[in-house]
């Protein structure tokens, strides 16, 4: 065809204006608030002129309430698949400048369509969330278009992983397609997430609030537990999802990506033997065992803010990627409450459905007591980590450090929960109680008639640690496989998890369980 022939001509027209979006004004006013275009952001999480487009040229149907004059190609939402670090994904990307982003019919079919590619090609399915939820003037169109997004959002759970990064509002129905996928990356100060907004909140309750203290990226970290990870700006959102697709398989049926090992397998911390303090009572910083063990550099930690008295994260050790969940002992001692316990459970089945090994570090007293944990169902969201822990398949290697204790002993990853290899340090403490609880109980009569209480309560309690409360005790009843001077623990790890490679559980047929949510 002649360089002038006016289908050409046409055609290049047509892409212009499938990348005008909305046009440069509303573009301008996209960037105004600091925020990206749908087209940029995909620019930045994909590997450079990877991205194919599909359905460019996708407009609303009908003509609800008289918008039909005002068409724009692609119809509010960017979709396509592209490479990240050389794997291939699926992505949509809501586009701000056109209706808002808002949610119709045929946007809706787009998301859904690039799911179902996702999935039949065994591919990771990103989404990048900017919307203004619903679109009205489609009424129950729109509405059962999230229906039809959401229904694949729990079919394709533990199928290829699902993450969706917030990079604008998500208000409304819009908000459960996010919280039914694995990670929700947000922005501060610019992601938005509810179901209600401030003014419907205002005019039901009478509360008055602004949207950043109601369902702000800060809300979503630190008090609610939504969100995954958080970033200072779109940029740094994007990037972390880059990083984090790297520790992920591209399905359930393959393993985790590989990666050339930049940290010495054999390597030993000799600061790890003097890092559990010889009082029991004095806390230490988990984080610090677990960044010496893993290879340097590589734990990105989840919900790093909310219920910190647990950490969970993605790690690599010896090149392979695993999953880290631990106590704090510096935070609460490390107990376990409800919050703690969504936390672990919800990462520990993540890992399981994507065949990332789990690494479990115990040092908890227990599960925290009281009134309101009790009433509010301490038991139903503890039992969710032993549900979590014994249904996991996938390699399971627990290290406990110091304090295991009754009910934490049992939930977080003990031998004989399913866990393939037990380790302990010499400062191990597992037992039903610690020596001072037990004592208590055990020689409640003795200690009152002494003739010096506390003095009798310190010797039993001695005689009860020295006896009982130590990892010997439990190594000769086969509790535990070995007991570790600390430093060796990173050499240990990489070992049993080599020897688990190949690992096979199949679990009896079912349809699927029943988790005490």
């Amino acid at each position: 065809m002649p360089e002038d022939d006016p289908r050409i001509l046409e055609l290049r027209a047509m892409r212009e204006k499938v990348r005008q979006g909305g046009g440069q004004e509303r573009i301008a006013t996209q960037h105004a608030k600091g925020k990206l275009t749908a087209r940029e952001r995909l620019d930045l999480l994909l590997d450079v002129g990877t991205f194919n487009e599909l359905e460019p040229y996708i407009v609303h149907q009908g003509d609800e309430m008289g918008i039909a004059t005002e068409q724009y190609p692609g119809d509010g939402v960017v979709t396509g698949y592209g490479l990240i670090n050389g794997r291939t994904v699926y992505v949509y990307a809501q586009d701000f400048s056109i209706y808002g982003g808002t949610l119709g019919e045929m946007q809706s079919r787009k998301i859904c369509r690039v799911m179902d590619l996702a999935v039949r090609n065994g591919v990771p399915i990103i989404g990048l969330l900017d919307s203004g939820g619903a679109r009205i003037q489609e009424g129950v169109k729109s509405m059962g278009g999230y229906a039809e997004i959401f229904r694949r959002n729990a079919l394709y759970s533990g199928v290829v992983p699902q993450i969706s990064l917030l990079l604008g509002p998500c208000a409304g129905g819009a908000a459960y397609s996010p919280a039914l996928t694995d990670l929700i990356i947000m922005v501060e100060k610019t992601s938005f997430m509810f179901l209600t907004g401030p003014d419907v909140i205002k005019s039901v309750t009478g509360e008055i609030i602004d949207a950043e203290s109601l369902g702000g990226a800060e809300v979503h970290m630190s008090i609610s537990g939504t969100a995954s990870l958080c970033a200072h700006s779109e940029t740094e959102a994007l990037a972390l999802c880059r990083q984090a697709i790297g520790y992920l398989p591209s399905n359930n049926v393959e393993n985790p990506p590989i990666t050339a090992a930049t940290d010495d397998p054999m390597r030993m911390d000799p600061e790890l033997n003097h890092i559990v303090p010889l009082d029991s009572s004095e806390p230490y910083r988990m984080h610090d065992v677990i960044q010496r063990v893993i290879d340097q550099g590589t734990f990105l930690e989840l919900h790093p803010t909310w219920a910190c008295n647990a950490i969970v994260g993605l790690a690599r050790i010896g090149g392979h990627s695993v999953g880290i969940v631990a106590q704090e002992p510096s935070i609460m001692a490390g107990v376990i409450d409800i919050d703690a316990a969504d936390k672990m459970t919800r990462f520990v089945r993540m890992c399981d459905c994507f065949n990332i090994p789990l690494v479990t570090f115990v040092d908890s007293p227990g599960f925290l007591p009281g009134v309101d944990q009790e009433h509010r169902g301490i038991i139903r969201h503890g039992a969710k980590v032993l549900y979590a822990y014994s249904e996991a398949t996938v390699p399971k290697v627990t290290v406990i450090t110091r304090k295991a204790y009754g009910g934490a002993y049992v939930v977080m990853g003990s031998k004989y929960l399913g866990t393939d290899v037990t380790y302990a340090w010499p400062s191990a403490e597992i037992a039903v109680l610690g020596a001072e609880g037990a004592v208590n109980i055990l020689f409640k009569k003795q200690i009152a008639g002494a003739p010096d209480p506390a003095a009798e309560r310190e010797r039993l309690a001695t005689e009860y640690r020295t006896q009982f409360s130590n990892p010997y005790y439990a190594a000769k009843a086969g509790y535990v496989d070995d007991i570790l001077e600390p430093q060796e623990t990173r050499p240990k790890i990489i070992a049993a998890l080599t020897a688990l490679r190949d690992k096979f559980s199949s679990a009896p047929r079912r349809k699927h369980g029943n988790i005490p949510v």
